[in-house]
């Protein structure tokens, strides 16, 4: 047992109308990962600011190294010890290495910036965190996001950080690049320093976590449960007050598959993916699983138009789309929730039911004056429909939490009424890239329960997930890539976890079925 560095006493965070920590209590030890959960909303983030002095709290009391403390600003924290690694990492792409690394607190002698000791300095770092391959010298921005992270990290440990919180570090990182962020962590820890690891992926905190502190509604319902032996169950209900035993709704029992869709036939853009066909029914949701730079991205982007193909067609209940034309496929009832949700789908700063009509805005123009009124109550309609939370459309989407952004995205392909697809109304062809990235697994039950309800409209679904229990869970059928390929199609029935990471780690490429 070794002594707590951090302990947070009845802490009480208030903005106008909403009570955001109301008496959490966190206790972190020296050398140990500390596994924060909770659903969107639960108060996370908040306590992330107010531990990172970008927020005071307005009572309660926190004790750092033994020591009463309040911190004035994120510097001040910063100088105390406490980094913090946000999921959206805080790095100038046009700044070297070094430069991002000392960002703030530069080392200089007589006036001048130290260049020669940053650089050495910051070589030492990334020797120590195992990445002595990263030059000093290079700008971030020409870094995959694995090396972002570990100049974030660099950064900490170049202010001599007791404590380091990391917000869903693994959000953005493939297979193997978790697994060296697991041994970073490790060897962080085994030096004595402590982390605060927050995932909505269960199994990463079991992996990596020593303790768990829940919270829910800017309470803590638990705190220091053990991360590897608590059941899954027990977390659950400490997150979301009720037990989820099983997140996926029903499958129809007989299938209802109606006509066909959309047919995609030798589709081909060279270095991404080859010769990719599929089809999709009224009715169906189609999973693709598969490896980050697997092709499968990619191919949704062109399917939408996004990306040109170099060959290969799309059609859409017979008709060939444009190749590369967001339009066109918008026109034939194409819709489409890209990965990056806040930087590809959404206008942060502007109002929920804005960001709903972004795709239909020119049906709520006329005569160069825009009906707000109407174009509040379309998205009011669909918001209440998906049980968006909070319901008022006015608030900037940017404060909903990210399982509620995520269905404003799904919302703006449903305005218009059921199955108006031409002219810009609801789209009957949705395309969902990773829909539950950083989605807690109260929201993650909601967005399934609407996935499955547009289906059961008759609808058709296209889903790609690097998580191989939501696709085998929630769709009917499977397409399985690899390399850019797709080498194995069955129900999702006849599948397991096991023979779907087989085919997409280790199958043959010439396994087409």
């Amino acid at each position: 047992m070794t002594e707590a560095i951090l302990r947070l006493t009845g802490v009480v965070k208030t903005f106008p109308g909403v009570r955001a920590l109301d008496g959490v209590e966190l206790e972190v030890r020296a050398g140990e990962v500390h596994c924060l959960l909770g659903q969107n909303g639960a108060g996370k983030s908040t306590l992330i600011k107010v531990l990172s002095g970008a927020h005071r709290p307005d009572a309660g009391r926190i004790e750092w190294l033994g020591q009463p403390v309040s911190f004035a600003n994120p510097h001040a924290a910063m100088k105390a010890g406490i980094a913090t690694i946000y999921q959206e990492l805080d790095l100038v792409d046009e700044l070297s290495v070094a430069e991002n690394a000392f960002l703030g607190h530069e080392p200089r002698r007589l006036g001048f910036v130290r260049r020669g000791h940053m650089a050495r300095s910051t070589r030492q770092v990334l020797a120590r965190l195992g990445h002595p391959e990263i030059p000093p010298g290079r700008a971030v921005g020409k870094l995959p996001n694995a090396g972002k992270q570990v100049v974030s990290m660099v950064r900490a440990l170049s202010h001599d950080a007791r404590l380091i919180i990391m917000d869903e570090p693994s959000a953005m990182l493939a297979h193997d690049e978790v697994a060296n962020l697991f041994r970073i962590i490790r060897d962080l820890t085994a030096q004595g320093i402590a982390v605060i690891y927050i995932s909505h992926r269960l199994e990463e905190i079991r992996e990596i976590g020593d303790r768990v502190t829940v919270l829910k509604d800017g309470r803590t319902t638990a705190a220091n449960l053990p991360a590897r032996t608590t059941p899954t169950r027990d977390l659950v209900s400490r997150m979301t007050g009720r037990t989820i035993e099983y997140v996926f709704p029903d499958r129809p029992a007989v299938a209802t598959r109606g006509p066909e869709l959309l047919r995609v036939d030798g589709l081909t853009r060279h270095g991404e993916f080859t010769d990719v066909s599929l089809t999709i029914h009224s009715g169906e949701i189609v999973g693709i699983a598969g490896l980050v730079g697997s092709g499968r991205s990619e191919l949704l982007q062109t399917i939408f138009g996004a990306r040109r193909p170099d060959s290969g067609t799309v059609q859409v209940r017979g008709r060939v789309l444009r190749p590369g034309s967001v339009g066109a496929a918008v026109r034939a009832g194409l819709g489409m929730a890209p990965e990056e949700r806040k930087s590809q789908a959404l206008l942060l700063g502007e109002p929920i039911y804005r960001n709903i009509t972004l795709a239909t805005f020119a049906r709520y123009a006329r005569g160069g004056f825009t009906n707000s009124g109407r174009e509040r109550a379309e998205a009011d309609r669909v918001a209440g429909d998906l049980d968006l939370r909070p319901r008022d459309v006015r608030r900037p989407v940017r404060t909903l939490s990210g399982g509620n952004q995520q269905k404003v995205v799904v919302a703006r392909w449903l305005v218009g009424g059921a199955g108006r697809h031409a002219q810009g109304g609801t789209a009957d062809l949705l395309l969902l890239d990773e829909p539950t990235r950083g989605v807690d697994v109260g929201a993650r039950a909601e967005l399934y329960q609407v996935i499955r309800e547009l289906a059961g409209r008759g609808a058709g679904v296209l889903l790609v997930s690097s998580e191989v229990p939501e696709v085998l869970g929630l769709a009917d059928r499977v397409l399985v890539m690899r390399e850019g390929r797709v080498v194995h199609e069955a129900p999702a029935g006849e599948l397991d976890e096991d023979r779907v990471l087989d085919l997409v780690m280790a199958g043959s490429l010439t396994e087409v079925s």
